[in-house]
């Protein structure tokens, strides 16, 4: 009898041993990287903490589970694989302050793929930005123009700046003209008020104009700190909290809009109303064509994070529509946003929507970038707005 319970004590055991070196092996085969900084500015103050932020966290700013740890002056932070290939940059909080060049010129988003099961990366930042910055000279070019400082925005109870690019023969003629509305208005038209470079949009459409006489009003809002995650999504996240795109949605369409239509020469209808973004702004600007396609007509949807909600494909799959929709990405910002982006295509492709109104472009060298989609923009433009 005794021997019975040793045996039977010893292969529990041995299951237990081999059940937890099961789990084990099934942990490590999540890859991590720690990322170490090793020079900082000079005018660094060691008080201050840093924080990653990146697509893996929805560009947040920073948020506190991706601050690093410090000691001795001394900051990491180890970030497990949730995608082959992650986008990222360092900010003390918020996009105020985020990693720049020496003379505070925004640097491209950092990479990072995922080849080892552990990994050490060190980095050097060598400026961190500053909105009081004085020496940053303006990009924008003459025909942009600040709307309003503090826009309100009753829905959320908050302000927001809005820029305004008119076509260049806007003043010297009589002419209504299209209307795009852009997120992330920082990084619309000028260097100095970007935290990852600009678009270029106000010198890319006085180019088309002078090429083809093509005009378009383009309306920049500035996103919202830390509320943009929040804003530019319209479904709940379990991580990053409460979807406040519905509200953000009524605010373009019953405050700024009618408000931009009263002020400019604006062809008010929706078959020349366009909304367009990027990552988290491609998400709102996807939702706002599919929601209110009477509003918004058009919709330039650049790399959409469509991995923040899932309940976006069952959304879109409840509402088919004719508006137009033009998706691109990279292959350089990672399979699960080009898989995304080539799901969600094909759902809609295949329950209503018209094919002829959906381009889709992946661009095998596209990062996840300002860089990236600057160079992707007057495509996208011309696609829906030209090539009627």
């Amino acid at each position: 009898m005794k021997k019975q319970i040793i045996i039977l004590l010893l292969s529990f055991i041995f299951v237990s041993c081999s059940n937890k070196k099961k789990q084990d092996n099934r942990l490590s085969d999540k890859a991590v990287v720690t990322f170490v900084i090793k020079d900082l500015p000079k005018t660094h103050n060691f008080k201050d903490d840093i924080y990653i932020s990146g697509d893996f966290e929805g560009w947040s700013g920073g948020k506190t589970p991706f601050k690093l740890h410090k000691k001795n002056n001394q900051y990491s932070i180890s970030i497990p694989e949730n995608a082959k290939t992650i986008s990222y940059k360092f900010t003390l909080g918020n996009w105020d302050n985020v990693e720049c060049k020496t003379n505070g010129n925004p640097i491209e988003n950092r990479t990072y793929s995922f080849l080892k099961s552990t990994d050490t990366v060190t980095v050097n930042i060598a400026n961190w930005s500053n909105p009081n910055q004085q020496n940053k000279a303006s990009t924008a070019a003459k025909n942009v123009h600040v709307f309003a400082e503090n826009f309100d925005i009753p829905q959320l109870q908050r302000h927001r700046k809005i820029s305004v690019y008119l076509p260049p023969n806007y003043e010297s003629s009589n002419v209504r003209y299209p209307v795009l509305y852009m997120q992330d208005g920082q990084n619309v038209f000028d260097e100095k008020t970007s935290y990852s470079g600009e678009w270029d949009v106000d010198e890319t459409l006085n180019k088309m104009f002078n090429e083809t006489g093509f005009g378009l009003i383009v309306v920049a809002i500035d996103h919202g700190g830390n509320k943009r995650l929040n804003e530019y999504s319209a479904w709940d996240n379990k991580k990053y909290g409460k979807g406040e795109g519905a509200l953000y949605l009524k605010f373009l369409m019953n405050n700024l809009k009618p408000e931009i239509d009263r002020v400019y020469r604006t062809k008010t209808d929706s078959k020349n109303t366009g909304i367009s973004g990027s990552s988290m702004g491609g998400l709102f600007a996807h939702y706002a064509a599919i929601k209110r396609p009477d509003v918004f007509g058009k919709a330039a949807v650049f790399s959409p994070s469509f991995w923040y909600a899932d309940a976006s494909f069952q959304f879109t799959k409840s509402h088919p529509n004719n508006s137009k929709f033009y998706y691109v990405v990279g292959e350089k910002e990672g399979e699960d946003l080009v898989n995304a982006t080539n799901k969600m295509v094909e759902l809609m492709q295949s329950n209503g929507f018209s094919k002829e109104n959906i381009h889709q472009k992946t661009v095998p060298h596209g990062t996840h970038s300002e860089s990236f989609w600057k160079t992707e923009f007057k495509q996208a433009i011309s696609w829906l707005f030209i090539n009627e």
